[in-house]
């Protein structure tokens, strides 16, 4: 089970979603994240991964875990509306998805990582903005390669 995050008056907040389209396909990340001062951030990631809504939430929520041991944090309070991702991440007894379990226990690791850290479940209009710029990421357009013409004008 994840530590709540009661120890620490101002844990980073991170709101976090995944989005596959169409699912599963190409997975398109995204999470507004504010750190304990107030500053907000937020990321809007296209992947070449592809994969089922579950798996594009769980990678977005490494993907942000990852920043945050990189930026220093020790402690965290994360809200996901997958809970599938939020009873796997919180429930050691929950049956296990054999098909993602190696990542599912690579975000185990990650979160025990923190001094304290919490995942909660949130209905999804409560993530709206993360959830936007998850699927913002995969509308993402091409990039357009330029082949050189041998036509002469």
């Amino acid at each position: 089970m994840i530590d709540p995050v009661q120890a620490s008056p101002n844990p980073w907040v991170i709101y976090v979603d995944g989005s596959a389209m169409p699912n599963p396909g190409r997975i398109g990340i995204g999470a507004v994240i504010t750190e304990p001062n107030g500053t907000r951030h937020t990321l809007s990631q296209a992947t070449n991964m592809k994969g089922c809504n579950n798996e594009a939430e769980l990678r977005a929520l490494m993907v942000v875990l990852r920043e945050l041991q990189i930026r220093g944090a020790t402690a965290l309070l994360a809200y996901s509306d997958n809970s599938v991702i939020v009873e796997q991440l919180n429930n050691a007894a929950a049956k296990p998805i054999k098909r993602l379990a190696s990542l599912f226990n690579e975000a185990r690791a990650l979160l025990q990582s923190f001094d304290s850290a919490s995942l909660q479940w949130i209905p999804r209009h409560r993530n709206g903005e993360a959830d936007a710029l998850a699927r913002a990421a995969q509308t993402t357009p091409p990039q357009i390669t330029v082949k050189p013409s041998n036509k002469q004008r």
